[in-house]
């Protein structure tokens, strides 16, 4: 693993802030060329996407440090401050679930806000998310952190001892939880544009992302390793994850909304002027 790619002075350059600084570029990227065709703003596109940065990080961290209070009770000032009590910079410690909940709810509030349509501002954007997830998971990998229970399997990964699965499970060979949730998310990504040209209603885009994620991370959630305080609920022997209580909780949201969107006579996105455009 390398979970500091090199050092600017003593400011170490870490792995996993490296990919997600380049799924979020890559993000915008794609947004902006999809942007046009939705009939939203190049500049637009900027804003939101700042929003949802914004958005990402702080529902990320708020996600994590609710179930991981312990952690913080000697100096709760770590909760926001960059520059560690350990004297590491930086903050350690998200939770992806949180950000997607709270990047979805401030995304349709600046939206409205700036009385732009929602839909269209939506789809343009969902791509991006699954893409972003392809390649930040490349970094959890790198960072040994996100990592899988251990396995027998023929796939399973021994990492060195100075990162979190390795202090966890020193010796052991774990599931690659990053690497398939990195192809998963390359995979939805495709099919989801794939999938796109066949949409018949506003919004379609959007709402199978979020079906394709939530679904996706019910399933690889039973492979990850989880702290006992994340746990939501024990039936039987196993363990589901307070990701796996919001995932259920999403589908069961958006399948009712893919309904209901899909009942409504309007025209699919590629028709939709481009009278928006500044």
């Amino acid at each position: 693993m390398h979970s500091e790619l090199f050092h600017i002075g003593s400011l170490p350059i870490r792995a996993y802030g490296v990919a997600l600084a380049i799924s979020f570029l890559a993000g915008i990227i794609v947004a902006m060329y999809r942007a046009r065709r939705f009939g939203i703003s190049p500049n637009y596109v900027i804003d939101l996407s700042l929003v949802i940065l914004i958005a990402a990080i702080i529902g990320s961290r708020f996600f994590y440090v609710v179930f991981h209070l312990e952690e913080f009770r000697d100096n709760y000032w770590d909760i926001l401050n960059p520059f560690q009590s350990s004297g590491n910079i930086g903050i350690a410690g998200l939770s992806m679930m949180g950000g997607v909940v709270l990047v979805i709810i401030s995304a349709i509030l600046f939206i409205r806000w700036r009385k732009m349509p929602l839909w269209e501002s939506l789809d343009t954007f969902a791509p991006s998310f699954l893409l972003g997830l392809a390649i930040t998971r490349i970094g959890c990998l790198l960072n040994g952190c996100c990592f899988g229970e251990p396995t027998d399997w023929f796939w399973g990964i021994e990492f060195p001892r100075d990162c979190a699965a390795g202090w966890h499970y020193p010796g052991q060979h774990l599931h690659p939880a990053q690497l398939i949730s990195s192809f998963a998310g390359f995979l939805m990504f495709g099919l989801l544009l794939w999938l796109e040209r066949k949409a018949s209603f506003r919004g379609f885009t959007f709402v199978m992302m979020v079906i394709f994620y939530a679904a996706f991370r019910f399933v690889i959630d039973f492979f990850r390793y989880y702290e006992p305080s994340m746990v939501f609920v024990s039936i039987g022997g196993a363990d589901f994850s307070n990701n796996q209580a919001l995932s259920v909780l999403m589908l069961v949201i958006f399948v009712s909304m893919y309904f209901i969107l899909s009942k409504r006579k309007q025209k699919p996105n590629h028709a939709i002027p481009d009278n928006n455009i500044s």
